[in-house]
């Protein structure tokens, strides 16, 4: 009802300023009679309204639709109100639709060879990274140490960009099953081993029951603990010479927690750690911060029904715990 109201307060307005001009008229020319144009006055506001309720009963679903946003794109083809400018409208936003939904496609399409492109290229460049790796293998030290250590930081930034280009297809992309957290963490011990010799960094194991068993998937937990641990040992170095990685029961949960005793994160950053390519004050100063493996970490936690937590302080360290 305001909207139609609205629509017609100029009718309402140059219908009185034309009766006020006709008044006016008949009253310069010598007309005086004051109950004859209070009459046409009541017949002239009678027709107006008659017609301001018809049109409003005729085009009240019109104006009841635009009054209503849209919850879902299938509404514009619902409502089929029988008036010309709805009907002009209907096809309009039909039209509308169909552009947007053709848009859609091609960005989806273009968005899915991106995708498969990032993963055929990262596949790609293992190769050859292998082989530079066995090459090195056979050189003297310290200059194969060196070779290998770098060709294991592309791997885990080639990683990084695969994981992350997998993200939204995840659904198509998982396997839980039943994992055994002792079993777990020494694979991921195992798999840095590398990295924590040459950071001087190692891990420290705490378990409470070591027979605990968690329901997730496997490939994916082992990115996010890689990336928990990668993190305690880059914000650790000359700090400490060692992180903890616990396994305990919370309440009716198992927790997975990895503490380092590092630096520690900002509370200017703390609100902000898990957002897309966000580096904070510790990404910029220690220069190798991507802004990519917490994000990722944080997705997968939530699409796995898993929780993450987050508890740090300036100087002491930060700790990360998963719950399942």
């Amino acid at each position: 009802m305001k909207l139609f109201m609205r629509n017609h307060l100029l009718l309402l307005f140059v219908q009185a300023f034309q009766f006020g001009l006709i008044i006016l008229v008949f009253w310069l020319a010598g007309f005086r009679d004051i109950a004859l144009i209070l009459y046409s006055l009541f017949l002239f506001s009678c027709i107006l309204i008659v017609y301001l309720v018809y049109q409003y009963i005729r085009h009240r679903p019109f104006y009841k639709r635009l009054s209503q946003p849209f919850t879902t794109m299938d509404e514009v083809y619902e409502v089929n109100a029988q008036t010309p400018v709805y009907q002009a409208l209907s096809r309009l936003l039909k039209s509308s639709h169909a552009l947007y939904q053709e848009e859609v496609s091609i960005q989806a399409k273009k968005q899915e060879e991106h995708l498969v492109f990032m993963d055929l290229w990262v596949h790609q460049m293992k190769t050859p990274l292998s082989v530079i790796e066995l090459t090195a293998r056979e050189l003297d030290e310290p200059y194969s140490s060196d070779i290998r250590d770098e060709t294991e930081r592309l791997k885990n930034g080639l990683n990084t960009v695969l994981y992350m280009a997998r993200l939204r297809s995840i659904q198509q992309d998982f396997n839980v099953k039943t994992v055994n957290l002792k079993t777990f963490i020494q694979q991921v011990n195992q798999e840095n081993k590398r990295f924590f010799i040459r950071n001087r960094v190692y891990p420290k194991v705490e378990m409470e029951d070591e027979a605990v068993q968690v329901e997730t998937d496997e490939k994916w937990l082992l990115f996010m603990v890689t990336q928990l641990v990668h993190n305690a040992v880059k914000y650790s170095k000359e700090q400490s010479d060692y992180f903890c990685i616990r396994v305990f029961r919370q309440q009716k949960r198992i927790a997975l927690a990895i503490q380092d005793f590092g630096v520690g994160i900002p509370s200017s950053d703390t609100k902000r750690i898990f957002d897309a390519f966000y580096t904070g004050e510790n990404g910029r100063t220690f220069k190798e911060s991507t802004g990519v493996g917490l994000y990722v970490t944080k997705e997968v936690a939530a699409y796995l029904g898993h929780e993450i937590q987050m508890d740090s302080t300036v100087g002491k360290g930060t700790i990360f715990t998963l719950l399942f």
